[in-house]
């Protein structure tokens, strides 16, 4: 075995970057015990090689995005480049440009892994040109972690390549959440509150979030941004409940925190297979918080149970989602015993911790075969 592997990760953004892949990309480089490096496009403008929190990052200049796929002309390069002095290379999916940069490059030199997030899921036309290619690059890959065991069973692109799939789930930092808490004000009172966090864009289902509170007497805190956030102020004013929902945007981490251990209910109200896990989840479960989420065909409700640490409803369905929140609001003592389920069914499954040892252990077998040594 390699004592100290290069592992290269290969994602479409990284933090300061917003999201969720984004952020498990970050716990990989920042907890694995290897000497762990980033390639990724570059928010706007040209290419650079930084250090964040010592983790080493390269980003290649991006000119512009095409249906979500950032252009980046030397990303191949860099990938070619990069891939020379690595003993493993770990690719992030969907990111159409990495998959094209591999076969550019044919990068080929190191085993290779990829951790299929979701699949492509709006932008079904082009899938039907990508597709061809996505498939072979499957077909490469040594390994393939998936998320949940209902992405393994409900995506069409993984089927022919289950023999490979290893069901690693998405983790939260204990440490960091559901701990102390620090002071901070929020624009709540004494109702209860329900809290959404997350980008405001179609897929989330903030619309039907809006629309299920109309009739319920509660503090409702949206934390995020987004390209729908003009609409649904409107909609919010439209509605005249402008004095119970309040949009606060991209908060910092203490304010983010403070959300969290206020809201009594956390709302998940996706409507489409985008969402393939909602890590949210984790972290409101964590603090030991209730979870009405969606239906989907995806990790989404198999992350939080129904009848165990939260409601599951239909999606894109209102007044379901309005009678699961009156339910729980109706019912502190369900609250708490979802609650309390929630924090420990994170402890058990979806720690850091677990997600890095085996993501590790994953590495390790890989990077002990005989013709990678």
């Amino acid at each position: 075995m390699i004592s100290q592997p290069t592992i290269l990760q290969v994602s479409k953004y990284y933090p300061p970057a917003v999201g969720g892949i984004e952020q498990v990309v970050q716990t990989l480089a920042e907890g694995l015990p290897s000497d762990v490096r980033v390639l990724a496009a570059a928010d706007r403008g040209i290419g650079h090689r930084e250090y964040v929190n010592d983790v080493q990052v390269t980003r290649a200049g991006r000119l512009s995005v095409v249906k979500s796929v950032p252009i980046a002309p030397t990303f191949p390069i860099r990938l070619a480049t990069m891939s020379r002095d690595t003993d493993l290379v770990h690719y992030h999916l969907p990111n159409p440009l990495a998959v094209v940069s591999h076969f550019l490059t044919g990068s080929d030199t190191a085993p290779l892994v990829a951790t299929y997030h979701s699949d492509v899921v709006r932008q079904r036309t082009a899938l039907q040109a990508y597709r061809p290619l996505l498939n072979r690059f499957l077909e490469r890959l040594d390994a393939i972690i998936v998320t949940s065991p209902a992405m393994l069973e409900h995506s069409d692109c993984l089927q022919e390549h289950a023999d490979k799939c290893t069901v690693i789930p998405l983790s939260v930092d204990l440490e960091t959440f559901g701990g102390n808490t620090p002071s901070v004000d929020l624009p709540i009172d004494e109702r209860p509150t329900l809290l959404f966090v997350g980008r405001l864009t179609y897929y989330k289902g903030v619309d039907r979030l809006i629309d299920a509170v109309v009739d319920i007497d509660a503090n409702v805190l949206l934390v995020g941004d987004g390209n729908q956030r003009e609409s649904l102020e409107r909609r919010v004013r439209d509605l005249g409940i402008s004095d119970r929902v309040q949009f606060l945007g991209r908060v910092d981490d203490r304010t983010l925190h403070a959300c969290y251990d206020a809201a009594d209910v956390f709302v998940l109200p996706s409507v489409a297979e985008s969402e393939a896990f909602g890590i949210v989840q984790l972290e409101a479960m964590a603090y030991g918080t209730p979870v009405i989420n969606t239906d989907l065909p995806t990790g989404v409700p198999w992350v939080s149970r129904d009848g165990k640490t939260g409601v599951t409803v239909p999606p894109d369905d209102s007044e379901a989602l309005a009678d699961a929140i009156a339910v729980l609001l109706d019912d502190p003592k369900r609250r708490a015993t979802y609650g309390e389920a929630a924090r420990r069914r994170v402890e058990a499954e979806f720690s850091r911790e677990r997600m890095l040892e085996r993501t590790e252990e994953l590495y390790d077998r890989l990077l002990n075969k005989g013709e990678w040594l």
